[in-house]
């Protein structure tokens, strides 16, 4: 970690709910980039904060953030329901988008998504409440499926990383991909499967969101036509 880079624990408060998260603003960041949190998962993963460690040394600044609270993951451990809430997950999402908005740190800042799993849905639907705002999605082994009815209505440009043996899961990216009428990218990297554990895949993953954060932070956004593209 660069001694550029400043980082905080902040609290969010949400409604009558106070979120904890980490947030890292290097210096003369190009834009923020909010994670959304997957299934089970928390600012503690290991996968997301490996990625954030590569978007603060490219410059971007980025908030790791529980969209549950403590007493909420409890009971998730064992009941499984929030972590598919998708509703209430992006509306955790956007409130956290506030904040960053209001934030005399962050408000000159354009604003990206990064959602793991679960969190993926909840980055599309919240973005769909913010389209001024989020400039750019990034999703990893996410379910861009469970944003149903609000995917027609995403504004920010998307790209879906897919591991090429997570084959269920191409499958409902495409389908979605096909329904965001912006620009809307998948990338599959050969070899990966749902969680990129093999050697490699995740470095892959930092780099290819690296690239699209840093493309679509810096500029206006267009409509763009839908790819799929393999990731060797």
């Amino acid at each position: 970690m660069t001694s550029s880079i400043y980082e905080k624990l902040v609290q969010v408060k949400i409604g009558k709910i106070i979120l904890e998260g980490y947030l890292a603003l290097p210096k003369d960041s190009k834009g923020m980039v909010l994670f959304a949190h997957g299934s089970g998962s928390s600012r503690h993963s290991p996968r997301n904060q490996y990625v954030a460690g590569v978007l603060k040394e490219a410059g971007l600044s980025t908030l790791l953030i529980d969209l549950l609270t403590v007493a909420e993951e409890r009971v998730d451990a064992y009941a499984t329901h929030l972590r598919f809430d998708i509703g209430l997950l992006s509306q955790r999402l956007a409130g956290t988008t506030d904040w960053l908005i209001d934030n005399q740190e962050t408000r000159h800042l354009n604003i990206g998504y990064f959602g793991a799993s679960t969190g993926a849905a909840a980055a599309l639907v919240a973005a769909t409440k913010h389209p001024d705002a989020v400039k750019a999605i990034v999703s990893r082994g996410g379910r861009p499926d469970l944003a149903g009815s609000s995917l027609p209505h995403v504004k920010a440009p998307t790209l879906l990383i897919v591991g090429g043996d997570d084959t269920a899961v191409i499958e409902l990216n495409e389908q979605a991909c096909q329904q965001i009428r912006t620009e809307c990218k998948i990338v599959i990297v050969p070899g990966a499967t749902h969680l990129f554990e093999e050697p490699g895949k995740l470095e892959k993953v930092a780099r290819l969101a690296t690239d699209w954060f840093s493309q679509h932070l810096t500029k206006e956004v267009k409509d763009g036509p839908n790819r799929v593209e393999s990731y060797s």
